[in-house]
């Protein structure tokens, strides 16, 4: 452990690291006129959408693990810029779809292969993407997520 993490609990650094990639993909993105927020629901659209699906805002905060009233939020945000299109479901018009515009696929690409070059960049002290460092932290962190809070509880 370096030093200066002597004797700081595991959720600390958790905590730590979650905002210094925060702040990294901001900075990254800035360029683009994209927050790290904008990205994820921009970049798990696309993703969602490439694999045949047109979600609903609560299926996206699903996704993303962000507050569905937050995608909501950055959903109308998306479609102020051209980039999101919100339209009720035909069969539910409490729910809300969501889909990318031909601009926002196009903003997609960049963003996303920037986000990728800053990964490389960040996770290059365990080896990079493909080292088995990385995977192990990608595995331990998928165990740390997939643990409900109260154990009692099913997800």
């Amino acid at each position: 452990m370096s030093e200066g993490t002597h004797g700081m609990t595991p959720g600390y650094l958790v905590w730590r690291l979650s905002i210094k990639w925060r702040v990294a993909v901001d900075q990254a993105l800035a360029p683009l006129n994209l927050t790290h927020a904008q990205y994820a629901v921009l970049s798990s659209l696309f993703g969602m959408e490439r694999a045949g699906l047109r979600p609903s805002q609560r299926e996206l905060a699903d996704h993303t693990g962000l507050e569905a009233l937050y995608v909501s939020k950055l959903a109308r945000s998306l479609e102020g810029a051209g980039l999101v299109r919100r339209t009720r479901d035909t069969s539910d018009t409490r729910v809300v779809r969501l889909e990318l515009t031909a601009a926002g696929q196009e903003a997609a690409g960049p963003a996303i292969r920037t986000v990728q070059l800053l990964h490389d960049q960040l996770l290059a002290p365990l080896g990079g993407m493909g080292d088995q460092r990385t995977a192990a932290l990608v595995r331990d962190l998928t165990a740390l997520l997939d643990t409900p809070l109260d154990p009692r509880s099913e997800r």
